[in-house]
């Protein structure tokens, strides 16, 4: 789901005040939260009495809402900055983190441009490297541009004759950005400045005299417009999107020989539509291409040509090809039926079609001709997450290759040949001959077998004492495949056991397996979760006490959700940058995600209002119920989930607990869902987010 910046300044206690703190807190063995005022906000919503004690929450900043948040911070940290082994945790995450670190490059005009990170830096940096051996040249830097390291690339795309890059500048976390445009050939930037706006996808004419983007605007929905360098961004032709509202999104696809123009209509993630535009009729307009049908497609161009892989008429989706010359859907050909494994994502490299399948979560990639005909497989290093990527008519492409106990690679990829050379590994100084991810299944509450990994030492015997973390997300079509991360890793190097269930609501296994888990059938998420947290306490990998489950996003939704469901299943719970208040969701006015809503639902609704209102997390705290400790981690830079239901879910939870297990909220007012922070603040965090879950497991 799954592109983007942020300012303010971190509000915490001056560092004598904080030591003062922890001293006190060692010396208090309980010492309390802040204490928010309830104003009981009383609505009256479909029949339903509503009551919101800290409605005034919702205000970021008026200064009591100010003033509460720095008390937070400071509570926060004065219980976790003391906690034994922090530094020491933060140290082993910097250590596995803090290495050359090089992104995915990109071929363009004889050129491989990628990103790069050099150990100890915090931000990424963007290169370009004439033929394989070349030399290395520096094209972006945003090091200088902020002191505390808080303005970062959001992303970058070079013209087909490599003499201009097109990139996005973001401020800490937020989703805004503002475009410039890079000049190779002085190494100076346009005077062409995009203003900053939510940004959604870009695309150079094959000449490069401009590009084509989407954008968001809160008032008027999202619109694809032509930026013609050398004019003002004011003036740019609005091409496309008038008469879509905010919960549609819109995005431009160009094709490499300059010839069409798609644009793709998304309705959330439930489905989209394509209307195409010849570019070389003058005046020409966009014309229905798929339409009407209330499914997804995905779509390449292979010369005057689309590559289409579709859930139409095929839940776990199947490849078509559709002729330009003749669009019409009686001329729509099948290359690659629908199978057994879902289709996951597919790539066009040189002549061949490379389709990846989900086979048990793990990817697996087979080869065709474009004509259907099965020509082989691509080899993987071992079980894992991997994806080609390429173009149609260009030989080589770029495979990565990740797993939960196996760091990132990235290889170059022949397609003549089916040859692969090693491009970068990440240098992760992690035994991974000592750990293993094995799959497991278990049942949900209504039969449904869900798989689940579970991530740790070899040799690991269950024995109901082991401290567990328990991950999901469970939404928006994302499948949760392995992949490796530090934070995982640092969990299992020191014994614990970390479980990644496979919900419903993702993309596992197709679209039923979406449809499943959205909208009036979110409630089979949390059941499949708590079926999860159950098997693992009953096949004695761990306890109650020994339990904690982590998400973030719509995974901070799950994990409130089922919080508030079976407070009595966890002791601990780690949640980020959250969805809590369902029933003001749709209200909030600082959210760039309206779309959620499709997958949601609408509590101005009536029925919606039914089905979110019966898990809502905000609306089921309960006075006097004995609740697991808790971290919530939001700030107020994250415009995809607006940070006010993370603030009032700490309040009422800190006010309605009986168990005197801490609830905590780490808000930072720089970073958001995009994130924003420099890499050793993130790690800090992190650091944090480890101590606490280990202080609560007690993981030694």
């Amino acid at each position: 789901m799954h592109h983007a910046t942020q300012s303010h300044r971190v509000i915490y206690l001056p560092a004598l005040l904080i030591v003062i703190a922890s001293m006190c807190s060692a010396q208090a063995k309980d010492p309390a939260p802040p204490v928010a005022r309830q104003d009981n906000v009383k609505e009256l919503i479909h029949g339903v009495e509503i009551v919101d004690p800290y409605r005034w929450l919702e205000d970021q900043q008026s200064p009591e809402t100010r003033e509460w948040l720095q008390q937070e911070n400071s509570y926060t940290h004065s219980m976790l900055d003391g906690l034994p082994g922090r530094q020491a945790t933060f140290q082993r995450l910097w250590a596995m983190t803090n290495h050359d670190s090089v992104g995915k490059p990109y071929l363009e005009g004889g050129y491989y441009f990628f990103a790069r990170r050099g150990a100890g830096q915090d931000l990424w940096t963007v290169y370009r490297r004439k033929g394989l051996h070349g030399k290395d040249e520096l094209l972006l830097n945003p090091l200088p541009l902020s002191p505390d390291h808080t303005i970062s690339i959001g992303t970058y795309l070079p013209s087909q004759d490599a003499r201009l890059v097109l990139y996005s500048l973001r401020h800490g976390g937020e989703d805004e950005t503002e475009l410039h445009i890079l000049d190779l050939q002085t190494h100076h930037d346009l005077a062409d400045v995009m203003p900053r706006g939510f940004y959604l996808n870009f695309a150079w004419k094959k000449d490069g005299s401009g590009f084509f983007y989407s954008k968001s605007d809160r008032n008027t929905g999202k619109r694809i417009y032509f930026h013609k360098l050398g004019t003002k961004p004011g003036s740019d032709l609005e091409l496309f999107g008038k008469g879509y509202g905010p919960d549609t999104w819109v995005d431009p696809i160009a094709s490499r020989n300059g010839r069409y123009l798609i644009a793709v209509v998304s309705k959330g993630w439930a489905s989209n539509e394509l209307y195409l535009k010849n570019l070389s009729e003058k005046n020409g307009q966009f014309r229905p291409l798929i339409t009407g049908l209330s499914s997804h497609f995905d779509v390449q161009f292979a010369a005057d040509a689309l590559v289409v892989s579709t859930d139409w008429q095929a839940p776990r989706y199947r490849i078509l090809k559709i002729d330009l010359h003749h669009p019409e859907r009686e001329h729509w050909r099948e290359i690659v039926p629908e199978q057994k494994d879902a289709i996951q994502e597919f790539s066009l490299l040189g002549d061949r079609l490379y389709v990846n399948y989900l086979h048990n979560v793990t990817t697996q990639i087979s080869i065709f001709s474009l004509d259907g005909k099965p020509v082989g497989k691509v080899e993987m290093p071992a079980a894992g997450s991997a994806k080609l990527s390429g173009r149609f008519g260009q030989d080589e492409g770029v495979l990565t290759f990740s797993s939960y106990t196996v760091p990132y690679s990235e290889y170059r990829y022949f397609s003549s040949s089916g040859q692969r050379e090693l491009w970068f590994r990440d240098p992760v100084p992690f035994d991974s001959d000592r750990y293993t991810a094995e799959q497991v299944w278990y049942k949900s509450k209504d039969g449904t077998s869900v798989p689940m990994f579970l991530i740790h030492r070899k040799g690991l015997q269950p024995n109901r004492s082991i401290p567990t973390i328990l991950y999901g997300y469970g939404g928006f079509d994302v499948s949760l495949t392995p992949g490796f991360d530090p934070f995982i890793a640092w969990w299992i190097e020191q014994g614990g056991l970390y479980a990644v269930a496979n919900l419903r609501g993702g993309g596992e296994f197709g679209e039923e397996w979406h449809h499943a888990g959205m909208l009036d059938k979110k409630q089979n998420v949390f059941d499949d979760f708590i079926a999860a947290a159950e098997w693992l306490i009953s096949n004695k990998y761990t306890s109650r006490e020994k339990l904690a489950i982590r998400g973030g996003s719509n995974g901070g939704l799950l994990v409130g959700s089922v919080t508030t469901q079976r407070p009595d299943l966890f002791r601990a719970v780690d949640c980020l940058y959250p969805d809590l208040d369902m029933i003001r969701y749709y209200k909030f006015t600082k959210n760039n995600d309206p779309p959620a809503l499709l997958e949601y639902g609408n509590a101005a609704d009536p029925q919606q209002f039914k089905f979110l209102y019966a898990y809502s997390p905000y609306q089921h705290v309960k006075p006097g119920t004995k609740y697991p400790a808790m971290l919530i981690i939001s700030g107020d830079e994250d415009l995809r989930v607006p940070p006010e239901q993370a603030r009032k879910m700490t309040a009422r939870l800190q006010a309605a607990t009986s168990s005197g297990l801490p609830i905590l909220l780490l808000y930072d007012t720089k970073s958001g869902h995009s994130g924003g922070k420099p890499l050793k603040q993130a790690l800090h965090d992190e650091a944090l987010e480890l101590s606490f879950l280990a202080w609560q497991l007690g993981l030694k």
